[in-house]
């Protein structure tokens, strides 16, 4: 399949109905449908400017629809609709916000209607609050709705109470209705990432959604003077691609605000590169939020355990939020200019050319080197099979301290992953697969954590499953982080050197993922991830697929994952097709993390959070 770019020409013509002074729209935003979008209504009487405008509306909505459609009859992967005007402030009967038909809204309508779908996620990143999308499906428990969008104690637009987080929908729609405020600007990578992490995905993986749809609005980028946050817009490839783990990767992205040119086309293109399997680029800045944003996430968190057990296990008791003042007739006052700012954004950049991102991509992006050639591996067209090998010699010398690669099929092997190793620490291949004997596992991935470091990765990340013990050696740098999923016991060895059991439940696999390694991988920000499943790991291959997938968000997508060499050729499969862009399959309905995985992972988090400001989600731990 691919990525589907949908676009018409004729949407540059949208213009603001209000500015046109012979629309009937002209003299109020939030004019009836009937009169701003009919073709009776925008016949002989209107302007110009409405007849183009209602033409562009037409072609937005109908962009949606194409997308969704061309998704899921699996013409295409996943795509973005370029789209004008936007939608997400569009109601049933009234144009608001710039927004004449919803188009998101419109899309998920269809997708149930024409297609079955049910339960369909929609994630709404553009700035401000798509009340629109909220109004038509609060009630509806197919659709789960998130948004965040800067608040500011309701006194940024569109002034909405029912903005705040314990607006959660009503009826049947109890708790699909998930609305993240944030009260001060300034919000950065950090924000946006721990969001993600702490709210929407745990929701998300209970929800198990058929569909993701995107509210893709960038005046929530850097730059944007709407929105006024410092998000770069390569964190807009990391939210995508954290997104494309869900309902097999079907991702359809529509265009929403955006309002700074530069800005928007950069995130426009990151969102794009991602979409078509590129791996996100590194993320800029320090990876801690704010006071702010925590008292947001916690509140939003707090608001939604009621409905979600997923966060139900979890210590998500609603923190006091910083007064607001109201006006008597309920109304917030005006925000003032010079307003509240996230301390955590003070050293973002100010402007998109003081940090360009500059990605050249890899001549080859997955790689696979096996021992022996299995005829029943199936492998992505695009991936290749690499039979080269690292000079005997210098295989030699690395396996000297190694009794366990003195025999020539773990030598050989070896020999295999320093070579690979080498072409990716090179630039030469984004990610790989290598094969060692189960015997030799240990010393061969002490040897890729001992090469990887002195061949040029700065921050090296090793995830290692099963009897796989940190060399008592490694030298405690700061360079290397260690995460041993599988082990005897929870325990923070130290900063950088952390032992948990492998969760028996689905629901506690995801909660450690998104609980733990994740928060820790993205504080830690490694330039090269080595993945490990060694001697007794005991991952299913869709749990092997998720854990991979999601770890190639970190290091520009540089990850070498290691196996045995008994591994089943599906594992080789679907770990050599996550690396290499695809989704992977989905885990099915969440379960409930057992009672001894929570406790292991809330003592872990407890022990870890003042070193690790990823894994907060409480505002009271910040400095």
């Amino acid at each position: 399949m691919g990525t589907a770019l949908v676009y018409h020409e004729d949407m540059t013509a949208t213009r603001l109905l209000w500015d046109d002074p012979g629309s009937p729209a002209a003299a109020r935003p939030g004019t009836e449908v009937s009169a701003v979008v009919s073709p009776r209504g925008l016949g002989r009487g209107a302007g110009p400017g409405a007849q183009s405008t209602f033409h562009c509306a037409r072609l937005a909505a109908g962009a949606g629809l194409q997308l969704v459609d061309a998704v899921l009859t699996g013409a295409v992967q996943n795509g973005l609709a370029l789209v004008r005007p936007p939608g997400h402030h569009g109601q049933r009967a009234a144009a608001n916000g710039f927004c004449v038909f919803n188009n998101v809204a419109i899309a998920a309508a269809h997708a149930k209607q024409k297609h079955g779908l049910h339960r369909i996620l929609v994630v709404d990143w553009d700035v401000h609050h798509g009340q629109g999308i909220q109004y038509l499906f609060e009630d509806d428990p197919s659709v789960l709705y998130f948004s965040w969008h800067r608040y500011e104690h309701g006194r940024f637009w569109p002034f909405l109470r029912e903005s705040d987080a314990d607006a959660v929908g009503r009826g049947q729609g109890l708790g699909f209705t998930v609305n993240l405020p944030w009260n001060q600007v300034g919000m950065g990578n950090a924000d946006y990432v721990a969001a993600f992490l702490h709210l929407l995905l745990p929701l998300a993986f209970e929800f198990d959604p058929e569909l993701v749809l995107v509210s893709a609005g960038f005046d929530s980028a850097i730059g944007d003077p709407e929105g006024q946050m410092q998000a770069t817009p390569e964190c807009f490839a990391h939210l995508t691609q954290l997104l494309q783990v869900l309902a097999g990767g079907r991702v359809c992205a529509v265009l929403e605000g955006g309002y700074h040119l530069e800005s928007l086309a950069e995130s426009v293109c990151m969102t794009v590169q991602t979409l078509l399997g590129d791996p996100a680029p590194p993320l800029s800045g320090p990876m801690a939020p704010c006071q702010s944003a925590l008292e947001s996430i916690q509140s939003a968190r707090a608001a939604q355990a009621p409905h979600w057990k997923s966060l139900q296990q979890q210590d998500v008791t609603a923190v006091p939020m910083s007064p607001s003042s109201h006006s008597p007739e309920g109304r917030p006052p005006p925000l003032l200019p010079g307003g509240p700012v996230c301390k955590a954004a003070a050293s973002a950049p100010s402007s998109l050319l003081d940090q360009p991102c500059l990605c050249p991509a890899p001549s080859v992006r997955t790689a696979v080197a096996l021992t022996t050639p299995d005829i029943t591996l199936v492998l992505p067209p695009d991936v290749i099979q690499q039979e080269a090998s690292a000079l005997r010699e210098e295989t030699e010398a690395w396996a000297r301290p190694h009794e366990s690669l003195a025999r020539e099929e773990a030598l050989t092997a070896l020999g295999k992953l320093l070579y690979l190793l080498d072409g990716m620490l090179d630039g030469q291949v984004n990610s790989g697969i290598a094969a060692t004997p189960a015997s030799a596992a240990a010393a061969t991935l002490d040897v890729a954590v001992r090469r990887g470091l002195s061949h040029g990765a700065q921050r090296l990340l090793c995830v290692a499953l099963g009897q796989l013990d940190r060399p008592p050696d490694l030298a405690h740098d700061g360079r290397s982080l260690w995460l041993n999923i599988r082990g005897k016991e929870a325990a923070a060895l130290s900063m950088f050197h952390v032992s948990t059991p492998l969760p028996v439940m689905t629901g506690g696999f995801l909660s450690c993922i998104l609980g733990l390694v994740l928060p820790l991988a993205y504080g830690f920000q490694p330039d090269l991830v080595l993945v490990a499943l060694g001697p007794g790991h005991g991952l299913q291959g869709p749990h092997a697929a998720l854990l991979a997938a999601m770890l190639r968000g970190l290091a520009g997508g540089r990850v070498l994952a290691l196996l045995e060499e008994n591994s089943t050729p599906q594992l080789a499969g679907i770990l050599a097709r996550v690396l290499n862009g695809e989704a992977p399959p989905s885990l099915g309905p969440s379960s409930v993390a057992s009672p001894e995985d929570v406790q292991a992972l809330m003592y872990l988090r407890g022990q870890l959070e003042p070193q690790w400001k990823m894994l907060q989600c409480h505002p009271h731990l910040v400095a």
